[in-house]
């Protein structure tokens, strides 16, 4: 499955035959041969696909480990994560679990984004028609987490949720939100700061009992952005920062369906399109390490593209990763002297 991902292999059969064609390098990688068409058929359909994603928490923590090395974006020590979702469009006809709307089925990836080097920390797929609100509200984030979405996970039960669990959050308020300011503070040396105030959301239906902070910061375009957050201990500024850079995840989504096998599946159940899924974050771990790694300023889409030319060359990866356009070393020179024989 990671050679359909990296190899951009269209179906089982080319899956199977890529591998076979491959000249007896599979041994290196501990696998005696190509796998048949019938065999990955039936591994896709009841190979569980909590594997995959365990081997995928596995590796998560690897990589997470060489991310923390560099330098970090903001100077406070919060874990810095956000939320958000993905349509992945499906055939109806084909993927009949995957109801979405009347004529169209569609899986939806919920996706937890760690901005500690823009990596993949937690995934639930779901039928189309699934809540984002109510997936978030089943996830479970440590204290002192700060956490970034939209607007389609505002839910004033949440934020109250949220700040009792010692969780920050970052959001953007909606417009006819209703809103009564308790408080202005003030906004020292803070260009695209407009206001920054303590208010109380809600109405007679329901109203918060605590105070949350609004900061209303200036776009590009002149228009003000409404942003609502629990963290008083962060300069304004920061705030409006921390909000920009939940653009990180949708690059992510961008990333993810632009170089991996996500939009076309070799398999229709829900176990095949689960392992799919899981195997291109996978992937998608793997070379975001390799990119880490790697001395050399590789984009994501550009590696990918070169390393599946090399994937069964016999090189040192890591002095390809680091100079990919210098020619491999020269084997020894092994000088033959020739025997002598005595002839009678």
């Amino acid at each position: 499955m990671l050679f359909c991902q990296l190899g951009r292999a269209q179906s089982l059969r080319e899956i199977c035959q890529g591998l076979a064609a491959t000249e007896g390098k599979l041994k290196h990688l501990g696998v005696d041969g190509p796998p048949k068409r019938s065999t990955l058929a039936y591994a896709n359909q009841h190979r569980p696909w909590e594997l995959y994603r365990s081997l995928f928490q596995q590796l998560w923590g690897r990589c997470q480990a060489a991310a923390q090395v560099h330098k970090r974006k903001f100077r406070f020590r919060n874990p810095l994560v956000s939320i958000d979702s993905t349509i992945i469009d499906l055939s109806l006809s084909a993927f009949n679990w995957a109801s979405y709307q009347r004529e169209k089925g569609a899986a939806k990836l919920h996706l937890v984004l760690d901005h500690d080097g823009y990596l993949p920390k937690y995934a639930v797929l779901k039928e189309g028609k699934s809540s984002d609100l109510t997936t978030a509200r089943a996830m479970r984030f440590e204290p002192g987490t700060i956490l970034i979405f939209d607007r389609g996970y505002q839910s004033y039960e949440w934020f109250a949720e949220l700040t009792s669990q010692k969780v920050f959050f970052v959001t953007r308020l909606r417009d006819f939100a209703h809103v009564e300011v308790t408080k202005t503070h003030s906004t020292p040396n803070a260009a695209d700061v407009v206001s920054d105030e303590a208010v109380r959301l809600g109405c007679q239906r329901y109203r918060m009992q605590q105070d949350l902070r609004r900061v209303i910061v200036r776009a590009e375009d002149d228009t003000p952005i409404y942003l609502i957050t629990n963290i008083w201990h962060l300069a304004a500024s920061t705030i409006s920062a921390i909000y920009r850079d939940r653009w990180q995840i949708e690059v992510f989504f961008r990333a993810l369906k632009q170089n991996l096998r996500v939009k076309t599946f070799v398999g229709t159940s829900v176990n095949a399109v689960q392992i799919q899924i899981w195997t291109a974050l996978i992937s998608l771990l793997l070379l975001k390490y390799l990119q880490v790694q790697a001395s050399y300023g590789w984009s994501l889409s550009n590696l990918l593209a070169l390393l599946r030319q090399q994937l069964f060359v016999y090189r040192d990866l890591w002095s390809w990763l680091n100079e990919p356009f210098e020619p491999p070393p020269l084997p020894p020179v092994v000088e033959l002297t020739q025997l002598a024989f005595e002839l009678r």
